[in-house]
């Protein structure tokens, strides 16, 4: 009976005891280790907030200082894309200034070669190479000079432009990047944790092979920067080139033009005197001629004049060569019949002035005739000279550029 009431498989009391109290160690160990871990999430939550918070704030501030930045370069190529843009603009004026003075070469150059053209027309003595063709020649020299020296420069500013516009295109380029890029950091500068439509981004972590550093980054704005300074400053010495080339050229051909109109005033004056001087002469060898006529006439008239003694002489003579016989004499009558035809004959032959003075008549003849001819060649040179030359040279125009 005592056998039946110790049942091996009931506990003692006091390992029920020991059992409880293990249950409210282990209980209250349990809690106090789940107490311990709520606090230190809570500890940890806090912890990640704040760094959450922390880093957020540093990343807004870094987009804020990125966005700055991008303003600020994006400013510095504003005002440079500016500058450039209007350098090139007045460099597109200096340009149409060039091709206009290129042009306005053309008609004095080509005047200036028909001017040495026509006085080839020259004839005779006039044809010289004197002051105006050497004057003409220099000028055709100069002008040749001042278009290559203009198409060289109008060359040398078309190149100067296309580079304005290649460092333009960058700074476009770059400004346009600029203006993405600062689109982007101002939308993600918006953003904020209560934002719609945020989301995850499986592939926002890689980075692409086409990232570049920072250095790299403001040395590439720096590079297109530095480029439109100095496409810029080589506007400015080219302009300050052109303006001198302008001035100089103008000044070489208006003074060249100058000299050739000088060359032939005095030209022009010269063969006005040697022809008024032949003038002269002409009129002169003219009066001689008719005074030479009328001494001609006055010698053949003396000459004429003297045929009737000399017949009537010579006709007694003969008639007395018939008297008969002894009467047949060799009188004083005879005799002075025969001195007054032998003074009549040598008087006659003697007046070889006749014939002196039809070879001085001839020689008249001629000095006219050369004289007529020599003005005739002063009229030509002062036709081509005067006329053809000097109006043509009227319509010559040099203009400042």
């Amino acid at each position: 009976m005592a056998r039946l009431l110790q049942d091996p498989s009931k506990l003692h009391p006091s390992e029920w005891y020991t059992a409880n109290r293990m249950q409210r160690a282990s209980t209250e160990s349990q809690k106090s280790r789940s107490e311990c871990m709520i606090a230190e999430s809570w500890r940890l939550v806090d912890e990640i907030e704040k760094t959450t918070q922390k880093t957020q704030s540093d990343v807004n501030k870094k987009l804020e200082q990125r966005r700055e930045e991008i303003k600020f370069w994006k400013q510095e190529l504003d005002n440079k894309l500016e500058q450039i843009v209007h350098e090139t603009e007045i460099l597109l004026t200096f340009k149409k200034r060039l091709e206009r003075a290129l042009e306005g070469c053309k008609e004095p150059l080509v005047i200036a070669q028909k001017c040495l053209l026509y006085r080839q027309r020259r004839v005779g003595i006039d044809l010289v190479h004197d002051e105006v063709e050497q004057e003409l020649l220099k000028e055709v020299e100069v002008l040749q000079g001042i278009i290559a020296l203009l198409g060289r420069t109008l060359e040398q500013t078309n190149e100067q432009i296309r580079r304005n516009r290649s460092a333009k295109y960058k700074l476009d380029m770059d400004l346009k990047d600029k203006f993405t890029a600062l689109t982007i950091d101002d939308y993600c500068a918006s953003l904020t944790n209560d934002t719609p439509h945020i989301m995850y981004a499986d592939n926002a972590m890689k980075l692409e092979g086409n990232f570049v550093s920072p250095e790299d980054w403001i040395d590439f704005s720096n590079i297109n920067v530095e480029n439109a300074d100095k496409q810029r400053n080589n506007s400015l010495a080219l302009k300050a080139l052109i303006d001198s080339i302008l001035s100089q050229t103008a000044n070489d051909m208006r003074k060249q033009c100058e000299m050739v109109n000088t060359a032939f005033r005095n030209r022009v004056k010269e063969v006005k005197d040697a022809k008024h001087k032949l003038e002269t002469l002409l009129a002169m060898v003219m009066d001689e001629t008719a005074s030479q006529e009328k001494n001609i006439a006055a010698l053949q008239k003396a000459i004429a004049d003297k045929e009737g003694p000399v017949k009537v002489a010579q006709t007694r003579l003969e008639a007395r060569n018939h008297r008969p016989n002894v009467e047949l004499c060799y009188d004083t009558v005879h005799s002075s019949l025969m001195s007054e035809v032998q003074e009549i004959t040598k008087n006659i032959q003697r007046q070889d002035a006749l014939a002196q003075a039809q070879t001085e008549l001839k020689g008249l003849s001629r000095r006219q005739l050369s004289l007529e001819e020599e003005i005739k060649v002063k009229e030509n040179t002062l036709y081509i000279d005067e006329v053809l030359c000097m109006q043509m040279r009227e319509s010559v125009c040099i203009n400042n550029y």
